[in-house]
């Protein structure tokens, strides 16, 4: 048994599964035979095994679940910061379809990072990380438009960080569509992000008596 069963505890609806039916039930995690009382885990049957290792690994909300969420999100913001950029520079086409991308990898790193854990702090992390690397993918795309820039990129740097940070909100002076379009697709980036760490309870039940097959 793999702590990603544990993960994923949608039950396995290849083989019947039965409430309070005979032995022959299968638990949906460890997929052995229950052969006595059984539990509820999110509607999926479980064994009594796995019910208690369940109740005893439910990912727990750790300062060090939640500094590795951090490195794994910041990581992984970083990356797509630089995909996003060099996707513009090398194909010179802006598109903002790729902060898609880019709230789906922060999300899912964390969720990694933390071993699992999710929660409010989580994904406003996740949100953060998503916007900004958004946002300040446009730092070395303007640096790359402009080669009077890359004499003295320090500097430049910190002068286009704050404006990169708005500019989401501040293109619509140029192109009032483009503009609102951007930030439709960047809300939903965001709310890719935002629901990958979100909360996810787990509800476990029983025991239930697993009653012997009745002769019919």
């Amino acid at each position: 048994m793999t702590d990603s069963s544990f993960n994923n505890p949608t039950p396995q609806f290849g083989t019947a599964e039965y409430m309070g039916s005979p032995g022959g039930d299968h638990c949906q995690f460890c997929h052995q035979p229950i052969a006595g009382n059984y539990y509820r885990a999110n509607g999926a049957m479980a064994c009594a095994a796995c019910a208690e290792k369940m109740r005893g690994e439910l990912a727990k909300d750790t300062h060090a679940a939640f500094v590795q969420a951090i490195s794994f999100g910041a990581c992984a913001a970083i990356l797509g910061l630089i995909l996003y950029a060099a996707f513009v520079i090398i194909t010179h086409i802006s598109i903002g379809y790729a902060s898609l991308a880019v709230g789906w990898m922060v999300g899912t790193a964390m969720v990694k990072g933390s071993g699992g854990v999710t929660g409010r702090r989580y994904q406003i992390l996740a949100a953060a990380f998503t916007y900004a690397a958004v946002a300040l993918a446009r730092v070395p795309i303007w640096m790359y438009y402009a080669p009077e820039l890359q004499s003295n990129p320090v500097p430049a740097i910190i002068r286009l960080t704050p404006v990169a940070l708005v500019f989401p909100f501040t293109r619509f002076a140029d192109n009032p569509l483009g503009g609102i379009i951007g930030l439709v697709i960047l809300f939903v980036g965001l709310s890719i992000a935002w629901r990958l760490t979100a909360a996810k309870p787990m509800e476990i039940f029983g025991p239930f008596e697993n009653a012997p097959q009745t002769p019919r």
